[in-house]
């Protein structure tokens, strides 16, 4: 949600930023270039310490590690879905571990601290869920290692409601995926104008 709104007025910004080439002349000049200008360090800026959190490895305090072993012939896409308590802001959270080559394995960590349960599901391409697993956490001081030996779903139920959260994720990381695109489009715009101007 954060996120969202943010690249909402990101976009809007360099949208008025890319309208405000036009003004050259005149007593707005200085001023149009002063926020083009602002706009595009701060776009810099932002999106390198975006790009610079999504690449870093993802341990949080007391995480619980998590090593997911693919042992099916297959490579499957994999997702975690932790149950927190209820006083907790998020029921239901979920991440996306990735798809698992047969024999490969990752590593994920877990934000445990209100939660002692998580769902491991697993696709065959984009839609087939074709491995649904619970599993319990009695000692967070001790991290996971799950290895997938065949393809089961221990709660058609719970595996259904898993498929909501894990389709409502999707959805919300797509919809980010665009407002991203259109940013990085907006900066590539900007920037090419300003150097243009400059020139």
């Amino acid at each position: 949600m954060y996120y969202g709104i943010y690249y909402i007025g990101h976009l809007w910004s360099s949208l008025l930023s890319l309208f405000l080439y036009k003004v050259k002349r005149g007593k707005l000049a200085n001023w149009a270039k002063g926020f083009r200008i602002i706009t595009l360090v701060f776009s810099f800026s932002v999106f390198t310490y975006w790009f610079i959190k999504k690449s870093a490895v993802r341990i949080v305090q007391d995480s619980v590690a998590l090593q997911l072993i693919n042992k099916l012939p297959q490579p499957l896409d994999f997702y975690v879905v932790t149950l927190n308590d209820v006083e907790a802001d998020n029921a239901i959270e979920t991440q996306h571990i990735g798809v698992i080559r047969p024999e490969y394995y990752r590593i994920e960590y877990l934000k445990m601290e209100k939660s002692d349960e998580y769902w491991i599901v697993g696709y065959l391409g984009k839609k087939n869920l074709v491995y649904f697993s619970q599993h319990s956490v009695p000692n967070k001081n001790i991290d996971q290692i799950i290895e997938v030996n065949n393809y089961i779903n221990q709660s058609a139920k719970l595996s259904d409601l898993a498929k909501k959260h894990i389709d409502a994720y999707n959805y919300e990381n797509t919809k980010l995926g665009i407002w991203v695109v259109l940013d990085f489009l907006l900066l590539f715009l900007n920037l090419t104008l300003l150097l243009r101007k400059r020139k």
